[in-house]
């Protein structure tokens, strides 16, 4: 291996591609609690981490899988989906006495109206004090699933093939903002938060 009082081999995570510490020294520097989103193929994944001298302590975490109990039938990585983890998570944050933190969305690019930032969004609405430019959190229209409703209204009987899932779970998808607001009430009212309350405004 190179060796030189000019080149410096990178920490192995930083060669895979999996952590900038140079970002992460910047979190870390906050002094708070991380709301560490990620996204994989099929899941929006939230978690609430403290970093202590000997690692990482999730507080709490919560990801899309868990909204079917819930009641939640769309997609599970998609817009809609991204901001109820976040209110959930956010939840969750508040109920184990946690009531801020800052944004850690790792390697992805923070561009506007992107999933991580929905996350982001769907936690600030349930209380939790974040740093977040409105600018960048996604519309109301595509946080309520509007897009994906209409996407659906102009497919017409094609769209029976591209949300076959959406249908197998008894759900059209233009009917998927009414099936958000339900979810989103469901949630709130099982961490037995007031229904209509500062989320619907700003949700």
């Amino acid at each position: 291996m190179a060796r030189s009082g000019r080149y410096k081999v990178p920490f192995r995570r930083r060669r895979e591609g999996l952590t900038n510490y140079y970002k992460r020294r910047k979190l870390l520097l906050s002094g708070k609690p991380r709301l560490v989103v990620r996204i994989t193929n099929r899941y929006v994944i939230a978690q609430l981490v403290r970093a202590k001298p000997e690692g990482d302590v999730t507080l709490v975490s919560a990801h899309s899988g868990e909204l079917r109990k819930y009641g939640w039938k769309g997609g599970t990585k998609n817009t809609p989906s991204a901001y109820l983890v976040g209110l959930l998570v956010g939840l969750k944050a508040l109920r184990a006495g946690v009531g801020e933190a800052i944004l850690d969305i790792g390697l992805r690019r923070a561009t506007k109206g992107a999933r991580v930032f929905a996350v982001a969004k769907g936690a600030v609405d349930a209380g939790l004090k974040i740093p977040l430019g409105e600018e960048v959190v996604p519309s109301e229209e595509r946080l309520r699933g509007e897009h994906i409703a209409s996407y659906a209204s102009l497919l017409g009987e094609g769209a029976k093939e591209r949300f076959s899932e959406y249908f197998e779970r008894g759900l059209s998808p233009t009917d998927l903002p009414m099936h958000f607001e339900e979810v989103r009430q469901a949630i709130l009212s099982s961490f037995g938060e007031m229904a209509g309350g500062e989320a619907t405004s700003s949700a």
